[in-house]
């Protein structure tokens, strides 16, 4: 009971806290400014457009429509454009206490995974800014939901949502579609590995394809679409629209005073910047009001420790020929959310792309806080209490960047740790 129970108050006062002042900056933020122009469009023509031209875009429609959710139900506003990303960051904190409990059966680290969520700052941000990657993050862990479950069918519809909204999605349809049909060669063999092989190849390729075509029915019913009347085959003009998306993504090289390498993402090397002014109405001569999408330091230092820790002991699980599938959810979630970065070393990336492996990463902490309960005992538990303690105190302390309240500069100042945090 407590397990089912202390999640969803969490994520109640978390979503409660996310709609604090949603709305309060009233201009479109960072990258809002394409993605809410986008959703409008969405609702007034089914498709993007600029004025009267069609409109070139790079990102799947499904985030988009999200947002347009959000605006058609509560106006085109500040806190219209985002409410849906509020939304599902609170279901990402039951999602992943679910996960947590069929991975490790364990009541006070179910509510501990969901705590862990609730007070980290990157997930605050992501959930009340009207960008992609939230949405990306929703619904990938969605489907390691379903996949940790052996549902591969509504995985794979999961991992096409996903798909639709970023296609960086495509890494964990590998990642998880590998494993799937690893596990159907190791319990299979000779003619009864033919039907298993053909169901991974359709839950984890036809069917994220189909719910990614989908998604841009807009489009395909549209005359207003880029590059729709390159060829009188529709399906043609899909396919080269998609190269030049491919040939943006792969060309973006652009240099960005907010881009930050892969190799700092762990340790919030450059947290980017949404959001940042200089108002008036603090109290003192000089006030600033930022929104920093910035993990909560202290837990992101320690996960990333935890994962060092794990990936040590999958290393050594391997070589014993032994599965768990808590360290395989793990390697999986960051081999798919992480390491491709570091093949795009010249591309133009920022840190706040990793909020996507986010919740992996915290699963990372959770099993080193079963280490630790399986170690110490009682006095494992209090060891576990007073370090979520100091964690949410760092939490607490960094709320006013994560809210975007305006605040004098000295108080700024003094929350940027490092300089290359400003």
């Amino acid at each position: 009971m407590i397990a089912a129970i202390a999640p969803i108050v969490i994520a109640t006062i978390s979503f409660l806290l996310r709609l604090n002042n949603l709305g309060s900056i009233k201009t479109l933020i960072f990258d809002e400014v394409y993605y809410v122009d986008g959703a409008r469009d969405f609702l007034k023509y089914g498709v993007e457009v600029s004025g009267a031209q069609s409109e070139f875009v790079v990102h799947p429609p499904l985030g988009k429509w999200m947002i347009a959710v959000g605006i058609k139900f509560f106006g085109d506003d500040s806190f219209g454009w985002r409410f849906s990303t509020a939304l599902v960051g609170s279901l990402m904190i039951v999602l992943i206490a679910l996960i947590t409990h069929k991975l490790f059966r364990n009541s006070l680290l179910t509510g501990l995974s969901s705590a862990l969520m609730a007070i980290d700052g990157l997930a605050l941000v992501h959930s009340r800014t009207a960008l992609l990657d939230n949405f990306l993050a929703f619904f990938v862990l969605l489907a390691t939901y379903f996949f940790i479950s052996k549902n591969y069918w509504l995985t794979g519809f999961a991992l096409g949502c996903a798909l639709a909204t970023k296609w960086s999605a495509l890494y964990f349809i590998l990642v998880f579609g590998g494993i799937a049909l690893y596990r159907a060669f190791t319990h299979h063999s000779g003619k009864n590995l033919i039907r298993p092989t053909i169901q991974r190849f359709l839950q984890f390729g036809l069917i994220p394809i189909g719910v990614y075509t989908t998604s841009w029915t807009g489009w395909f019913m549209s005359n207003r679409g880029w590059g729709r009347d390159v060829s009188s085959n529709v399906f043609t003009s899909f396919i080269n629209y998609h190269q030049q998306i491919l040939n943006f993504h792969t060309g973006l090289t652009e240099k960005h005073n907010y881009a930050a390498s892969p190799w700092s993402w762990l340790i919030m090397g450059r947290p980017t910047s949404f959001y940042y002014k200089s108002p008036q109405g603090c109290g003192a001569d000089s006030c600033s009001q930022e929104v920093l999408a910035l993990g909560t330091p202290l837990l992101w230092w320690l996960a990333t420790a935890a994962l060092v820790f794990v990936v040590g002991m999958w290393i050594r699980a391997l070589v014993q020929k032994q599965v768990d599938p808590a360290k395989t959810i793990i390697i999986a979630g960051m081999s798919a959310g992480y390491l491709p970065w570091f093949f795009f070393q010249q591309r133009t990336v920022f840190n706040f792309y990793s909020i996507v492996f986010e919740p992996f990463l915290i699963l990372a902490l959770v099993f080193a806080a079963r280490m630790i309960l399986s170690t110490f005992n009682r006095s494992g538990e209090l060891m576990l209490g007073a370090l979520f303690v100091l964690l949410f105190l760092n939490f607490v302390y960094f709320l006013p960047i994560y809210l975007g309240e305006v605040i004098t500069y000295e108080a700024w100042q003094n929350r940027m740790w490092f300089p290359s945090w400003i």
